[in-house]
């Protein structure tokens, strides 16, 4: 048993790094943040910013947020509570860790403005979290009040993102 030994490295994946410069480089040329290639088992995604960091090692994000969300929620309480702590009742609040994305798309109009009115499931933005994109609705009828985060920002889980009143 011990004999048997396999006929590709184990585990192993060889990756060309023309390839990888081909898609580097159509990431500049188009203004994309990220580009996956599938063919068969093997998947190449390539990426800029925040996206890198994410994808480089799920198995460490456990431990590396929780000495950064301490601090996040923290600081988020020390600027809030003055402006909008009485307001804060009426926040929509983010349901996970993840980017916050006032609009569709680079470029394109916000969801919702401030003094915007808005209906029960209207859209007010989207959280992308692990390459999934998650809209945030508006929980009841009223107007936007205030947008206490701006686009592109990260979110913690429970943290205020929308007053809407």
């Amino acid at each position: 048993m011990a004999e048997k030994k396999p006929s590709a490295p184990r585990g192993g994946m060889s990756v060309d790094p023309a390839l990888v410069r081909e898609l580097a480089e159509m990431l500049s040329e188009t203004g994309l943040t990220e580009i996956e290639v599938e063919e068969g088992s093997k998947r190449i995604r390539v990426a800029r910013n925040v996206a890198a960091v994410a994808v480089a090692a799920p198995s460490m994000a456990a431990p590396a947020p929780a000495p950064a969300a301490a601090p996040s929620p923290a600081a988020a309480a020390e600027e809030s509570p003055t402006p909008a702590g009485a307001d804060n009742a009426n926040a929509i609040k983010s349901p996970m860790v993840g980017t916050a994305y006032l609009a569709p798309e680079p470029g394109a109009d916000n969801f919702v403005a401030i003094g915007d009115p808005v209906k029960k499931g209207d859209t007010l933005l989207i959280v992308e979290a692990m390459k999934v994109m998650n809209p945030i609705s508006a929980e009841k009828d009223g107007t936007v009040q205030q947008l206490l985060i701006g686009n592109g920002e990260p979110v913690e889980f429970d943290q205020p993102l929308v007053i809407v009143a």
